[in-house]
């Protein structure tokens, strides 16, 4: 299972090369982008130079040009927060929905809703993050053991309803149940934090364990980005990126470095463009109200 990129984002990707020189994609590009006040973001995903983020205060999204760091609004949220998004070769936004035990399926392009999901009706859940594979949307949910599953044919048709894959395994978080989620490099396994721990997943059973970082503890550990067999990890409060080098399978790591930005204000995850990590401030230690200012952070890839 490989993560789909979307033909439109690698066309846009293609043409940014042709016309834009080298130190224009590294240099040039603005380096913080001021979000609406009160936006309250957490999760980005970006497709071409265009970055989407959520609101946790509405749920509305809002796009970013990565070139002149000018955005809009282009979704109005359903009222309950959206968190972690992925965006998939036919131009559609998969957005966690946060409390409200949903994911919605959002055009890219007009904003529209094409369906929600009520993943679950728990009393207590938080559906923070997804990855897309070839086969299917995979969501976590920070308050249960478990992956909430979005099958998808190879047309990308969407299915009727969501599948609830119980997490089983000795070694389980017992506080925090799943954060930020990518595939492992062989494409096999489904890599989720939480409490902590860098969780190996099998997708077909659910069969869990927890991979072997060096001793290295998650702590705060949010969005992740895999690129190749280089895995990235945002722990928000502790303002810092960790960069580790995964074996294939994902079932261990090593520790290269940690990165922080005088910038960073409890950055939640991250996304990558011309050679930057990008990352939204959701700034939890600040008062979230109206007035409070909000950003993105670009810097270098590490």
């Amino acid at each position: 299972m490989t993560r789909r990129f979307g033909v439109f984002a690698a066309i846009a990707a293609l043409a940014l090369s042709l016309f834009t020189t080298p130190s224009a994609q590294a240099h040039d590009l603005p380096a913080t982008i001021p979000l609406p006040n009160g936006f309250m973001p957490e999760g980005i995903e970006i497709g071409g130079h265009t970055a989407y983020l959520g609101s946790r205060a509405d749920g509305s999204l809002y796009r970013i040009n990565l070139l002149n760091g000018k955005g809009e609004f282009f979704s109005k949220g359903p009222g309950s927060a959206s968190l972690g998004m992925k965006l998939d070769d036919r131009g559609r936004l998969f957005v966690s929905g946060a409390a409200s035990g949903q994911a919605r399926i959002v055009d890219a392009r007009t904003g529209a809703v094409i369906k929600t999901y009520q993943l679950t009706t728990a009393a207590s859940t938080f559906i923070n993050d997804v990855i897309l594979t070839e086969d299917a949307a995979w969501f976590t949910d920070t308050r249960s053991p478990v992956l909430y599953k979005l099958p998808l044919d190879r047309h990308g048709s969407l299915p009727a309803q969501s599948v609830t894959v119980p997490l089983t395994g000795t070694g389980l978080p017992t506080a925090s149940f799943g954060n930020g989620i990518v595939t492992s490099p062989d494409g096999k396994s489904l890599l989720v934090v939480a409490d902590g721990k860098l969780l190996k997943v099998n997708p077909k059973t659910g069969a869990t364990t927890v991979a072997d970082l060096g001793g290295e503890v998650l702590t705060n550990g949010d969005g992740l980005l895999r690129q190749g067999s280089t895995l990235y990890v945002v722990q928000n409060r502790l303002n810092t990126v960790a960069k580790f080098a995964l074996d294939r399978t994902g079932s261990s790591g090593k520790l290269l470095k940690k990165a922080t930005d005088p910038r960073f204000d409890v950055p939640t995850t991250v996304a990558p463009f011309a050679g930057r990590l990008y990352l939204p401030n959701a700034r939890f230690s600040s008062p979230q109200t109206p007035d409070t200012t909000f950003d993105v952070i670009a810097i270098p890839r590490f």
